[in-house]
């Protein structure tokens, strides 16, 4: 790729800024994955800097999108269904307890322990049914009533997005 220092033209006058090498820098910007573009002569320096915050919450969207179509795949080849399949999502009764963060689901307190609930399993209102992990912090993930473990939604280890349910719980 050619250096933008070079292949931008010459300015008329080192204090005019130059609209056409604006546009040129923006341009490869547009035309590399470059977030920020640097020209300096003597004592003009331009910079062009692409924004960054959009970029990330366009690509959080169009993450659940792509996840959906594989979910559904793997669930019509394999007679059990994936607890992520919508149609198993709206064929359940009971109480969801929901993932309040981005993370990893533990089920286990350590690697070699129990897990803290089964499916069957009678929980108290506070006890924990599960960790996820987020930013090196485990966060305790509690029953919010009294009830019994119908289904844990999710496998040991694995990532969950905010609001995911994790566990169903009935009276």
């Amino acid at each position: 790729m050619a250096d933008p220092k070079t292949t931008a033209p010459k300015l008329k006058n080192e204090a005019e800024i130059d609209a056409t090498l604006v546009r040129q820098l923006a341009d490869i910007l547009n035309d590399t994955d470059l977030t920020e573009i640097e020209v300096e002569r003597g004592e003009l320096r331009i910079r062009v800097a692409r924004e960054i915050t959009a970029a990330p919450v366009m690509q959080y969207a169009a993450a659940p999108m792509a996840h959906a179509a594989p979910a559904a795949a793997p669930a019509a080849a394999a007679p059990v269904s994936m607890p992520s399949d919508p149609a198993t999502i709206v064929a359940r009764a009971g109480e969801e307890v929901k993932s309040p963060m981005v993370g990893t689901a533990y089920l286990k307190p350590a690697p070699e322990a129990p897990a803290f609930i089964a499916p069957g399993d009678k929980v108290k209102k506070g006890q924990t049914l599960l960790i996820v992990e987020a930013m090196k912090t485990m966060n305790p993930i509690q029953a919010p009533r009294d009830g019994v473990v119908k289904e844990v939604l999710v496998g040991d280890a694995q990532p969950v997005e905010f609001g995911e349910p994790l566990v169903l719980l009935e009276a």
